[in-house]
């Protein structure tokens, strides 16, 4: 049974501010809970208006603080953008507070614009290439010190917190194969090199002492609602962000229009529908289909799914919609 997690952007919505946002996410996080869903993940952007978990570990401790038994973790920390000292030291701490409950997922680019990114590296380059050498070090400041270790994390030493690699690319396939970590694919955004990245992951694994045989999770954006002209709707906020993306004009999750018409051009109409071409938008019966043919096809072992709705209320009621659909997909296996 292919299991469901969330990846939640804590998004500051148009009439909102940072601090409705970290409370939606706590709203978020309970509902993933109820709901069923395995892991509930959070992603590092910088300089965005329309994001708020810039923080991303202090973000991950609010969610795990208000759930129970949910794992949570990034969807991805940009290692690049880090010491590996001080990321084992941060989730070496949430792994003492919230014990096997902590994922740390990682990625490699900046999550964010240039400028922005230059003044969190410094050197951009050197950044991207360490990437490898970085999970190592990483890894090894949170497995148990060895005799000798001049470098101990504390709190991270022996806390042993699951590694993820997050990638678009074949790129992140290749490394993640190698390390012998999960591998999570951003398909939710990057659909071209899904199933090539997949193969070649899944073709080249090698196991390792975190893991013994491949582990997929895919990305979709999804929103469910009764009918399927009001997950229509509720998308469209989704649909506008990324209009304002391919014109550099990111701010706030616009509310939902009744029709995209006079908002994208044709040729924005196609690269967008292009990017979303997995996205499980519709009522129970269209989003049921659309979700069984992509875990049909990528035969992942988890989708973790991103809700980009402007109402909290709609946001909370879709993946609880989903956890529905969850339990049917188990109970028709």
């Amino acid at each position: 049974m292919t299991a469901f997690s969330i990846l939640d952007l804590c998004p500051v919505v148009e009439g909102g501010t940072v601090s409705e946002a970290l409370d939606a996410t706590r709203q978020m996080a309970k509902q993933a809970e109820a709901s069923g869903f395995t892991r509930f993940w959070l992603a590092e952007h910088h300089g965005m208006t329309g994001i708020a978990s810039a923080a991303t570990s202090l973000v991950i401790s609010e969610a795990a603080r208000a759930t129970e038994t949910l794992r949570v973790g990034s969807g991805g920390i940009m290692l690049p953008n880090h010491s590996p000292l001080v990321i084992a030291e941060q989730f070496g701490t949430l792994e003492a507070l919230y014990p096997g409950r902590i994922d740390l997922g990682l990625g490699r680019a900046p999550g964010t614009d240039m400028n922005t990114a230059r003044a969190l590296r410094r050197n951009l380059e050197a950044g991207a290439q360490t990437f490898p050498n970085d999970i190592v070090e990483l890894q090894k400041l949170m497995d148990d010190p060895e005799e000798g270790q001049r470098l101990i994390a504390n709190p991270g030493a022996g806390a042993k917190v699951p590694l993820y690699i997050l990638g678009s690319s074949t790129y992140s396939a290749h490394l993640a194969a190698a390390l012998g970590l999960p591998y999570a694919f951003a398909s939710h955004f990057a659909p071209d090199m899904l199933f090539e990245a997949l193969h070649i992951y899944r073709s080249n694994f090698k196991p390792s002492a975190q893991l013994e045989k491949p582990y997929v999770i895919v990305g979709v954006m999804g929103a469910i609602a009764d009918t399927d002209d009001e997950a229509d709707y509720h998308f469209t906020s989704a649909l506008q962000s990324f209009v304002a993306l391919r014109r550099n004009a990111r701010g706030k999750t616009p509310r939902p229009v009744e029709s995209m018409d006079g908002h994208w051009t044709e040729m924005e109409k196609m690269s967008i529908e292009h990017t979303f071409q997995f996205a499980v938008v519709g009522g129970p019966e269209k989003a049921r289909a659309k979700m069984e043919g992509f875990i049909a096809d990528t035969k992942a072992d988890e989708v973790i799914i991103s809700v980009p709705v402007h109402s909290v209320e709609a946001r909370l009621k879709s993946v609880a919609m989903f956890g529905a659909l969850r339990n049917e997909l188990k109970e028709a296996a």
